[in-house]
């Protein structure tokens, strides 16, 4: 599934539910903003939601995995240090991050009320003919994982950004590390924000 077809259907279902069409487009950025404008007792309702999961990926993901909550809570981000799932110059995932993605996978299954958007990025090492594909096919390795792992593939669209979304300096080894990342938005679907329109959403 395409980052399109995700963000349209969650931003059509936003619409829907926030009266006003106050839409908040901060989530992804520049490439794929989505919101839940759902309004304070949907939006309350899916945020609780959010929360619960937000606290046992805190709990079940290993030391150095950025967990936090996006979107006014209505959305997790997790940030995986591409030190932890690739060696240098690979998109082949590392032996050792398996275990952690498999305990991943674990949680996305039993909250499977939820989209995926994941994201590759890289440092600015190298040329954008490198790192554009490279930050792609990491992304891309992840997505295949999970997919292994039983997170339906319609749940989840992948994408590489290369280096052009730093969130350090590259000037520094440490600024490039940060850099080298991949991120997961874990977003709510359209069957969840529904849920919360109705007020049926546990």
């Amino acid at each position: 599934m395409n980052r399109l077809s995700i963000t349209a259907g969650i931003v059509a279902v936003a619409l829907s539910l926030s009266g006003c069409g106050a839409i908040n487009e901060t989530l992804l950025g520049a490439g794929a903003g989505t919101a839940v404008g759902a309004g304070l007792g949907a939006g309350a309702l899916i945020g609780n939601r959010m929360e619960k999961q937000k606290k046992e990926l805190e709990q079940q993901l290993p030391e150095g995995t950025q967990v936090e909550s996006v979107n006014e809570g209505q959305a997790i981000k997790v940030v995986f240090d591409s030190g932890l799932l690739f060696n240098t110059s690979s998109s082949t995932l590392s032996s050792s991050s398996r275990n952690d993605l498999r305990k991943f996978a674990e949680n996305l299954n039993k909250n499977h009320d939820t989209v995926l958007e994941i994201i590759g990025h890289t440092d600015s090492s190298g040329n954008d003919r490198i790192n554009d594909p490279l930050s792609m096919n990491r992304a891309k390795s992840v997505r295949d994982f999970l997919e292994g792992q039983g997170v339906s593939s319609t749940r989840m669209k992948y994408e590489g950004r290369g280096s052009h979304e730093p969130v350090d300096t590259n000037a520094t080894a440490e600024g490039k590390r940060k850099n080298r990342r991949v991120e997961v938005f874990i977003l709510p679907s359209q069957k969840m924000i529904e849920e919360a329109k109705a007020g049926t959403l546990k």
